[in-house]
């Protein structure tokens, strides 16, 4: 089901066009203002980089790239995160299938630093991965202990947002995890989740962005999770990268390239280097010398008697 692609690089390293998302992604990685996009002919991608094709012009992006960037320079870290399907039941009435590939992802700065996770499922709905992509970068987080760090977390999904946002999540909390009326509620086992991972964290925000615009970071996830699809075949392992939350019949990954790793480590040494006060220790046996035995000191009483006894004398 992979389709061939062609990614314009406008705005990067070094401009161009490119067969794989990896060879653009080294592109635009740390590159402020980057502008790309993909298309299925090298002709479109071509056009693109001479600014022939109204596909990202810069009126648009100059209104909404400020904003979306005056908020990220308030947190300390910055997260996007997306999901999708490839539903071939995508018409009216239909459903996804169970070989339909759908997957997640996410990507975290912070510091000029940068980390992803991705994986995928079969048949899952494009609300689902919606939804995993968020629990799964909230989990990294808590993994790596960043709750009490100002995060700002970006994402297309007005569905995931309007749950967290309007108060829908504690509707349905309140209701035994059902909806108004008492209708099901899907990927419940999710929102129990990511309800227990928000109560965690106290500098957490959430900002939505329009999807295939012109949002940079939201671009990146939407690319990556799309090369999970890419990657995903019938009957092999399902390709995952730092999907560290322990779910039923999900891969589950160690930590992979820990963000704040170095940050913990740097803290910790500095705690261990920091002055303290001095405090007097017990001798060491080995620092006295003749003393280091109860003969040797017995010896050492006896010379002392001695020497006075003669003293005496004198």
């Amino acid at each position: 089901m992979a389709k061939s692609k062609f990614y314009a690089v406008r705005v990067g390293q070094t401009p161009g066009v490119y067969l794989t998302w990896a060879d653009c992604q080294a592109q635009i990685n740390h590159y402020s203002g980057a502008q790309y996009k993909s298309f299925p002919t090298r002709a479109e991608a071509e056009a693109f980089l001479t600014g022939s094709t109204t596909t990202a012009r810069r009126p648009h992006r100059t209104k909404s790239s400020p904003s979306t960037a005056a908020v990220e320079t308030k947190a300390d870290i910055v997260v996007y995160t997306d999901g999708g399907n490839r539903n071939t039941g995508n018409v009216q009435g239909g459903q996804v299938k169970p070989t339909d590939r759908s997957a997640w992802a996410f990507q975290m700065s912070a510091a000029g630093q940068t980390v992803t996770g991705t994986s995928g499922e079969w048949g899952a709905t494009n609300n689902r991965m919606e939804i995993m992509a968020l629990l799964q970068a909230l989990n990294y987080l808590l993994e790596t202990q960043q709750a009490n760090t100002t995060i700002l977390v970006i994402m297309d999904s007005k569905y995931v947002l309007d749950a967290i946002q309007k108060g829908w999540l504690s509707g349905w909390k309140k209701r035994g995890w059902r909806r108004a009326g008492d209708k099901p509620l899907a990927n419940s086992e999710l929102w129990k989740i990511i309800d227990g991972e928000l109560t965690q964290f106290t500098k957490l925000s959430f900002k939505w962005v329009k999807g295939h615009a012109t949002t940079t970071g939201n671009n990146l996830v939407d690319e990556l999770l799309n090369q999970t699809m890419d990657q995903m075949k019938t009957g092999q392992p399902i390709p995952a990268k730092n999907a560290t939350a322990k779910l039923p019949g999900r891969p589950v990954t160690a930590l992979q390239g820990d963000l704040f790793a170095t940050t913990r480590t740097s803290t910790s040494a500095a705690a261990i280097k920091r002055p303290t006060t001095p405090k007097a220790k017990p001798a060491d046996t080995a620092e006295l010398g003749h003393f280091n035995s109860e003969h040797a000191q017995q010896a050492s009483i006896d010379a002392m008697s001695e020497i006075a006894k003669n003293w005496r004398n004198d």
